[in-house]
Order: structure tokens, then sequence, then C-alpha cells
């Protein structure tokens, strides 16, 4: 599909901020919930570099809000979440997988309790909005489910809260990780969270109305010139050194939280919720397959465009899902999806690269130099 271009409709949606993203030296988009999501603006490792040297701005408009608004919003949520929300607190934000009745993951959304009757769920790459609306639908419940005018900017980098303090005042400075204020901006409430798809520290601004876009960005963008502010986007390599999965890539509806090493952020002793009973007979039985760091010898390579296979000897035993070379480590990283004997720190494994088989070694994620 390289080189072809993606014709904008109604099906695939702009953002508040295309027009000063495409301004800024986009040189890359994917489609991502039916939307543009930049994908670099120069070099992916140049990008890489200022991302965690100074700061940048990111549209991440693609990460849609699914509201549930009403009595029965906060049922809905902890329903929906194998994170248990029961006592989800306004002001905070929780890392929320939500599964299927077998256990397969359909997102991995932030949920973000704005109140006891008001949830945002901010998703990766499904139309999770359908899976909440159906359910509240079948279950007769009190509740509104729909998708805001909500689209999120993100700060990232380790010169962000200085930024973000330029503009939104020293406040800022107090609002702990994955915690939320509200703060005014030309006479409107802002909902800001420290939170970010990076590990080098940031800010997400989530923008209540579309046609405060534009106005929205140029003063950040005037405001950044001392910080160094330069565009960005998610970046692959920063992400798999942090060890950042991305739904749709690394993990779909046919694996669970237990199989993407997500245990910690599931509640199977606790409330209930959709795929409860089949994640406790994974876990009694045992997961056969689990997301794994590999580093792989040989060359740089080049970011994949699909999984391509794991093996050992001629066996398949699983498949390589992302992969990148890394500066700072100075070797390829990647994660792979792998069979239950080959867990094992240390474990040797090839993986069938587009060039050719290179040789692999297993490890544990987060990767550490």
């Amino acid at each position: 599909m390289a080189g072809f271009p993606i014709l904008a409709s109604r099906r695939l949606r702009s953002t508040p901020y295309t027009e000063r993203v495409e301004a800024a030296g986009l040189t890359g988009y994917t489609i991502y919930n039916h939307m543009f999501l930049p994908t670099s603006f120069g070099s992916l490792e140049g990008d890489y570099k200022h991302l965690k040297e100074d700061v940048q701005i990111w549209d991440v408009s693609v990460e849609r809000q699914v509201e549930l608004r009403g009595p029965d919003a906060h049922k809905l949520a902890i329903m929906m979440s194998a994170r248990d929300l029961t006592n989800a607190e306004p002001g905070r934000c929780y890392y929320a997988p939500i599964c299927d009745g077998n256990g397969g993951m359909l997102n991995d959304p932030i949920a973000l309790c704005l109140a006891p009757d008001r949830f945002w769920f901010s998703i990766a790459d499904s139309d999770l909005v359908l899976w909440a609306a159906g359910l509240a639908e079948g279950m007769g419940l009190d509740v509104k489910v729909f998708e805001p005018d909500v689209s999120p900017l993100a700060i990232q980098g380790p010169k962000a809260e200085d930024l973000m303090a330029k503009i939104f005042g020293e406040e800022i400075r107090s609002v702990r990780f994955f915690r939320f204020g509200m703060f005014t901006w030309r006479d409107h409430e802002l909902l800001i969270a420290r939170s970010g798809w990076s590990k080098q520290g940031g800010f997400e601004i989530y923008m209540h109305d579309s046609k405060l876009g534009t106005q929205l960005w140029d003063d950040i963008w005037n405001a950044g010139g001392e910080f160094n502010l330069k565009p960005g986007c998610p970046n692959l390599i920063e992400r798999i050194e942090s060890g950042l999965l991305s739904y749709g890539n690394d993990m779909t509806r046919e694996d669970t939280p237990l199989n993407c090493g997500l245990d910690r952020y599931i509640s199977l002793d606790t409330h209930d919720f959709i795929g409860k009973s089949a994640l406790q007979a994974q876990q009694e039985a045992g997961i056969s397959r689990k997301l794994m760091g590999v580093r792989i010898s040989g060359d740089k390579i080049a970011p994949l465009g699909k999984p391509v296979d794991c093996l050992s000897g001629d066996t398949v035993i699983g498949m390589l899902t992302s992969a990148v070379y890394s500066p700072d480590f100075d070797c390829n990283l990647g994660f792979a999806m792998v069979s239950s004997d080959y867990f094992a720190e240390g474990t040797n494994i090839q993986v069938a690269l587009p060039d050719g088989v290179r040789h692999a070694t297993i490890c544990n994620l987060p990767f550490t130099q």
C-alpha cells in the first residue's frame, strides 16, 4: 500500500488540529478509530531523540472518549472493566482492560472518573462505544452512552511540565501521575491529566470543543519556543523501549490480559465483570502463551508492517508483533507472543524477518539496559 494516498471522507475524520499538524511538517498518517493519526514529522530516530530531550505537541484526537452518564453509569463501568472500579474516585485515571465473555481483550482504555455518575473511557483502536451501548440497552440500564466532542492534545517530554506551567499556571505542577484537574484557558475550563503514551512525562489536554482546537494549538505553539517545542506523535522506538503495548498490534481479541502480562490491572478476586469466569479458568489452568520482550541480533531492522513468525528450529512457537532498532539500547528490540515453553528470560529463539531469519533472546518487560 506504500505510496497510495488516503482520501478523506465522513468515515475517515480529520481532527480539530489537522490544519496545524499538516502545516508543521507532517510526513506520515495512519488511521486509528476512523481518524487521521500522525505517525512522523521527519525521521523516526530524530523524533525519538527530540522526545527524550525536549517537549513535543501531539494530536491524539484519535483517543476517543466513550462517555457513560446517568444513574447506572458506575454500574456499567464496573461491569465492563476487568480493573476494579468499584471505589473509583473523581479526579483519577485507571488503566482498565475490557474483555468479552471469553476473556478476550476488546480494548485497553484509560478510565477517567469525572463524577460518581459520569465516566470516560479513553479508548484504543476499536468501536468500544457500540459494546457499551449494547450492554446498556440489553440490560435496561439507566445510562447514556455516547462519544462526546472531546479531542485530546498531548504535551510530552521532559520539558512538558515547564511549558504547561507557562500556559496554565504553576498549579498544574501539583497534578500527580494518572490524576487530573480542571484548568482555566481563555475563559474555558479544560480537563488536563498527567498522562500520555510515553514514559518521558507529560500531560493530556481533553479539549472539549472542536471549534477551539486551532486556538489551543496556537497558544501552546507560541509559548513553546524557549523549550524547543516541536510537533510529534507516539514514537515506535520509545514505546517499545518503555514496554508500552499497542492494542491491535501487540494484542487483539484473541488474547486475554493474562496472555499480555496485565495481571496487575485485573481484579479476579473482587468485583464481577464480563469475562471474569473465563479469566479465572485460564489462570487456574495456566496460560499457554504470553507476550514477552525480545532482543534481536544483527543490523538495524525496519519497523514491522505485520507480525512475523517466531521459531525454534523449524517449529513456529509464536509471533513477533512489534520490533525496531533502539539507539539507546544499541540493539533491536521487540515484543513477541510465544508459547509457554519459551517464557523464561534468556531463552534463545529465531525470528523470521523479511530479510531473513535472525537469532533473538527472550527477556522480561519492561526492557532494562
